[in-house]
């Protein structure tokens, strides 16, 4: 059984309803999510923001906040979540930003830079980064399992 599988399980049991909201990652969590049938039961919609103008126009995410600390950061991530719990249906979602490369890194944020955030309508509100290491398809691959990951794991707990 995929990871997908058991998490969509998880939130079915729960009555939670899971949003995502993705950049690097390019949808591809939304992707490993809806892979497996019947997901609509407990998965609502899928953002999609690689463009700082579509953080902000789609999920809230604050121009001060981006301009302030860059779209790869813990507080962009915090935001994409609140913005995509807000403008859902969910109750629980994930965000994801980061830098997959080959180019964009810095020596502050290297190439596989990735931070995320989980939060639910309840105040549970993880947040993390990490550095994944590989080409752009394993850092991107990295991400989605781990969003996946630490979603599921909340879920058991």
């Amino acid at each position: 059984m995929t990871l997908s599988k058991r998490m969509g399980d998880l939130l079915l049991s729960q009555k939670l309803v899971l949003t995502t909201a993705e950049s690097c990652t390019g949808g591809g969590v939304s992707a490993a999510i809806t892979d497996i049938p019947g997901s609509s039961a407990w998965f609502d919609r899928a953002f999609v923001t690689y463009s700082n103008t579509a953080k902000i126009e789609m999920l809230g995410v604050a121009e001060d906040t981006i301009q302030s600390h860059g779209a790869v950061s813990e507080i962009t991530a915090v935001e994409m979540v609140q913005g995509a719990l807000k403008h859902s249906n969910a109750n629980i979602g994930v965000s994801v930003s980061g830098i997959a490369g080959p180019d964009g890194g810095s020596v502050e944020k290297p190439v596989g830079t990735v931070c995320f955030a989980w939060a639910d309508d309840k105040g549970w509100l993880k947040v993390e980064t990490c550095c994944f290491s590989g080409n752009r398809t394993e850092v991107r691959q990295q991400a989605v399992i781990h969003a996946l990951q630490v979603l599921y794991e909340k879920l058991r707990s």
